[in-house]
């Protein structure tokens, strides 16, 4: 790597030269872009964080509905939000290893039957409270209720006992689980003063900013806790803000204009125009989020699953990623799955378009009319047209599919999970058991294609507790080949995660476990000078 470039990448990073330029010189010089953006971002590490400004984002995903009640998280603002003052006790990093937060450390019996969590004893919420072992115990037992609600129950259910002892919370599971370090790291699972019994809405946490105004469906805005004990690596701006910007040429023009510095879900057949926009910067990270088309299995016409093999086999993959993400992810199968995950079965073979099958498994089916797909802006980027490029599919194969077009405030409340046909997305989580745990066990909540099998369930619940990997991946092949050939997903692609920052923000690092940096852009970015 030439001296000279070096030179000017601690410019970029000191804020007295544009990425935009250095990229310039750098392709000058040869050096493709993937190398000169390594460099940006070493260099960015190395000079370190700059503290203060208002850090500003505008997202797609928020809704008048939407809570700070960590159990409801279901879309993008709310997410990123809750990351900002919220903390688990544990997360996983970009390369997919556990890293530690509230809790400093944590062992297991052999059997991985009984974990012990040691918490962290120099950690304060944002009320002055300090962080207890009987707040996490506390944390669990709210999510665990049958009453709650929660996404997370279907995890936090397996908890036997719960209790403290000493500094630390010992967890005893029904049924082993090798996973529960990933488990724990969900989300959902933040914790909050007495587990957020007395109110799980207050917003107050452990994380780096409290919030001072939540206007859901407009604006948040949160500053800086000052006795974060993590200051060091997150929380550097004073300020952080997100507008709520479902419309995507809002949220580019608030980007370009300056009003912003961070925006989600920049929709693929635009990459390229915005990528041209001075000091705006495209992250672009592939990950295991994919884009679905969701089915209830026990709601007519979808309860027949001729019907749903039929709908399966009419969708055309190969052009729906071609021009829906414009080559930006792959094709999906039908599960929920994609080579990143530990186990991933490569043999199961690749469903493709194919009208002659769908013809057939709709006669079989015995189903006529048409059937009502329910899409929106705020599905995913290029919903809507994903859905028309389905419809048109679909009818190759003589099948009719009528389009109705949602409003974005309002569609994660009253069209997800509630209506029998529509599109969704979701962001995959780091373990296969997570994945089908919060999405497809019968008891979960978030089970948005009513798969109610029992057979199912009992090969998830066998591999959680199976330690020999062979066993365990000859057992999420079953699950997969079910949830494939009689669930109510379809899974026509999976997606890169396409963000965009303004050229002042330094600290970017691709995470692949979700979007804006598996949403802890605003924790640990910062602005440049």
């Amino acid at each position: 790597m030439p001296i000279e470039l070096e030179f000017m990448s601690k410019q970029v990073a000191a804020g007295r030269l544009s990425r935009r330029e250095f990229l310039g010189r750098a392709a000058a010089l040869g050096i493709t872009a993937a190398s000169a953006n390594l460099l940006l971002g070493q260099a960015a590490r190395a000079a370190g964080p700059v503290k203060g400004g208002t850090l500003k984002a505008g997202l797609v995903g928020g809704e008048s509905t939407n809570s700070l009640d960590p159990a409801t998280w279901a879309s993008q603002v709310p997410y990123t939000l809750g990351r900002c003052w919220g903390e688990q006790l544990v997360e996983v990093s970009p390369t997919g290893e556990i890293e530690y937060r509230l809790a400093e450390a944590y062992e297991a019996t052999p059997d991985a039957k009984t974990w012990r969590f040691k918490i962290r004893k120099d950690v304060t919420f944002h009320n002055g409270k300090e962080l207890t072992p009987a707040d996490v115990v506390a944390t669990f037992e709210r999510h665990g209720d049958a009453d709650s609600k929660s996404a997370a129950l279907p995890f936090v259910q397996d908890f036997e006992t719960i209790k403290v002892d000493g500094d630390s919370v010992v967890i005893t599971l029904r049924a082993p689980n090798a996973d529960l370090p990933y488990i724990v790291s969900d989300y959902h699972l933040m914790i909050q003063p007495n587990g957020g019994k007395d109110d799980p809405t207050a917003g107050i946490g452990t994380g780096p900013y409290k919030v001072v105004s939540n206007e859901p469906g407009v604006k948040h805005i949160a500053e800086r806790h000052e006795g974060y004990w993590g200051s060091a690596e997150r929380g550097h701006a004073d300020q952080i803000e997100i507008a709520v910007i479902n419309d995507s040429t809002a949220r580019t023009a608030a980007l370009q204009s300056g009003q912003i510095h961070m925006i989600n879900r920049i929709e693929p057949k635009v990459v390229a125009l915005i990528s041209r926009l001075p000091g705006v910067v495209i992250r672009n990270v592939p990950g295991k989020g994919h884009y679905v088309f969701i089915t209830h299995c026990n709601t007519a016409p979808f309860d027949n699953n001729d019907l749903r093999l039929a709908l399966k086999y009419a969708v055309d993959r190969e052009e729906m990623v071609a021009k829906v993400l414009a080559g930006y992810g792959t094709v999906g199968n039908d599960t929920p799955m994609i080579k990143g995950y530990p186990l991933f079965d490569n043999d199961i073979e690749q469903r493709v378009f194919d009208p002659d099958k769908a013809k057939f498994h709709y006669k079989k089916s015995g189903h006529s009319g048409s059937v009502l797909l329910r899409t929106s802006d705020v599905a995913f980027p290029g919903a809507v047209d994903a859905a028309q490029l389905f419809q048109m599919s679909a009818a190759k194969c003589g099948i009719t599919i009528d389009l109705k077009r949602e409003p974005g405030d309002g569609y994660w409340s009253d069209v997800w999970n509630k209506q029998p046909f529509s599109m969704s997305y979701w962001t995959g989580r780091p373990t296969q058991d997570q994945v089908y745990s919060i999405a497809y066990l019968s008891k979960a909540e978030w089970n948005d294609t009513r798969f109610l099998r029992e057979d199912f369930d009992k090969l998830i619940f066998a591999a959680r507790g199976e330690l020999d990997n062979a066993k365990r991946k000859a057992l999420y092949h079953q699950a997969a080949m079910m949830l494939r050939d009689e669930g109510g997903v379809i899974v026509p692609m999976f997606n890169n995660y396409i963000d965009a920052t303004n050229d002042k923000v330094g600290g970017w690092i691709d995470d692949p476990n979700g979007e804006l940096m598996g949403g802890h852009a605003l924790t640990k970015c910062w602005l440049n000078a």
